[in-house]
């Protein structure tokens, strides 16, 4: 049975993000790159936010359009830590081509970048949103 677009997707983004090597001294071994963190999670780590997905163009168009949210959540006592893993993470996956089961990569871009105080000042977020367009395989 074939694999979705957006499965496919994710799990083509946590491997390429596993796998690099800036983010392993960042993230621990295992990277601590999360779907639902654990109910006491370590920290630095990654959460694989909201994602949204529509067709990517007009009626006879086939691939899909994918806006996906990461966010890094540090509790360095400043923003350097999340500034650094949000860059490593931009520098990885912008332009980058990975391989998707039952579907090919056409675009991967990063469109956005924040790096934010929580209001308890305990916490500094990264958000890092990136557009991603995917075909079917014929």
């Amino acid at each position: 049975m074939p694999i979705d677009a957006e499965r496919a997707l994710q799990a083509a983004l946590f491997t390429a993000l596993k796998a690099a090597p800036p983010l392993d001294s960042e993230l621990g071994s295992p990277p601590r790159i999360y779907d639902e963190p654990p109910a006491r999670p370590l920290y630095p780590h990654i959460l694989v936010g909201r994602s949204q997905t529509k067709p990517s163009g007009g009626p006879a168009a086939e691939g899909l359009e994918h806006a996906v949210t990461l966010t890094v959540v540090s509790r360095y006592g400043g923003t350097e830590e999340a500034r650094r893993i949000v860059g490593a993470v931009a520098d990885r996956l912008h332009d980058a081509t990975l391989p998707l089961t039952d579907h090919r990569l056409a675009n991967l871009r990063v469109t956005y970048r924040d790096v934010f105080r929580a209001a308890d000042w305990r916490s500094t977020y990264g958000v890092i949103r990136l557009r991603a367009v995917t075909e079917p395989l014929s």
